[in-house]
């Protein structure tokens, strides 16, 4: 019995090692971190999806950094990781998969501060491309006066792309549109996610735009986790200003995960838009606010608020002036402001309740000509 246990054991250990000899090599291409040595970072690597930015303290020489990475298994990068490059202008890195058949490039930027404009035109956009389509979706992104992209704006478009979107980018939540209150402007637009939405009880995507990054390998499984808001910012902010229309679309649904489609119809009820920014202690423990938190009356790391109060639809574009407004006891660290610890998003939405997949199909949010003031200007 000793005997054929022992021969039962062989066997299955050589199954295992012929299995682990023929499992396919790796063909993911993607940088999962990416540190410096020394105590020269502000604030963990902003990783993207073809972009990383880091924040170095004020005093660091980056003309001679040397970032370390962590690949997806078997991956290999070009230079190599631990390279000591001038990071004066972004360097280009490319990772190679470990199967050699994909390659994915990342520019990555050193800065020593967080975001560092505060008007907002919507008139730049570049298109993600991958494997599939050399159009998927538009990014859009500011540039400075001298035209050099200078601050990146996220959105949930990464995470539409996953249900199988058939279209332009205009079938996407996050688009740029003709039309706006000076030259181009931004639209979202509610969309309904799909099967695969439906599937995994998302069946409705809101259009959004926001400072911060979106983490689509979180987006599946948690929505609301996969939003980080902000960027660091090391100025007081006063107001928000700017330019919106608005249209409703024409069915309000909930949530029913009884039924197929998944969406229950409210009647009745009109969707409506959100507008918030948020200014908020970046904290070890706490480093990045996410849709679970930002506005959490409970989040003792926020410090102020703008939102709008008055949305409305409107055909015409319509001002918006939304003040900061501190919660009681809060005040800014002068400190901690020149330290760099603080972070400030910028939210817009095409249905307020969208973090919780409820909304009405085509409700769509029109932005333009925004303005963050700021004290001392």
């Amino acid at each position: 019995m000793r005997l054929k246990n022992l021969l039962a054991c062989l066997f299955l250990c050589t199954i295992a090692i012929s299995c682990i000899k023929d499992e396919a090599p790796n063909s993911e291409a993607d940088i999962e971190t990416c540190t410096l040595p020394g105590n020269v970072l502000n604030r963990d690597a902003i990783i993207e999806n073809e972009k990383i930015t880091l924040i170095v303290k004020k005093e660091t020489d980056i003309t001679a950094l040397a970032p370390q990475f962590t690949l997806t298994p078997g991956a290999t990068i070009t230079p190599a990781s631990g390279s000591t490059l001038n990071f004066t202008t972004p360097q280009t890195y490319i990772v190679t998969s470990e199967d050699k058949k994909w390659q994915k490039s990342y520019r990555i930027e050193v800065t020593t501060s967080g975001l560092t404009t505060n008007r907002y035109h919507f008139e730049n956009v570049r298109f993600f491309s991958d494997d599939t389509s050399d159009k998927k979706y538009q990014i859009f992104y500011e540039t400075d006066q001298y035209g050099r992209e200078n601050m990146t704006w996220a959105s949930g478009n990464p995470g539409f792309a996953l249900t199988g979107v058939t279209g332009d980018y205009t079938a996407y939540p996050t688009y740029q549109s003709d039309g706006g209150y000076n030259n181009k402007c931004l639209a979202l637009t509610t969309r309904r996610t799909g099967s695969l939405g439906n599937l995994m009880n998302m069946p409705l995507a809101s259009g959004n735009l926001f400072i911060g990054t979106f983490d689509v390998l979180n987006a599946l499984t948690n929505a609301l986790t996969a939003t980080q808001f902000g960027a660091q910012f090391e100025n007081i902010p006063t107001h928000l200003k700017g330019y919106y229309k608005y249209k409703a679309g024409e069915t309000f649904y909930v949530v029913d995960k009884t039924i197929p489609e998944k969406l229950k119809p409210v009647p009745g009820k009109k969707d409506i838009f959100d507008i918030y920014a948020v200014l908020y202690e970046s904290t070890e423990s706490l480093p990045m606010l996410d849709g679970t938190n930002i506005l959490d009356e409970a989040t003792e790391t926020v410090l102020a608020v703008a939102r709008i109060d008055n949305a409305k639809e409107t055909n015409e574009w319509t001002e918006f002036n939304l003040p900061f407004i501190f919660r009681e006891g809060k005040t800014v660290d002068p400190v901690k402001l020149a330290a760099g610890k603080y972070n400030l998003t910028i939210v817009f939405a095409s249905s307020i309740r969208g973090n919780y997949f409820e909304g009405a199909p085509g409700s769509t949010l029109l932005i333009d000509e925004v303005e963050l003031g700021c004290e001392g200007e």
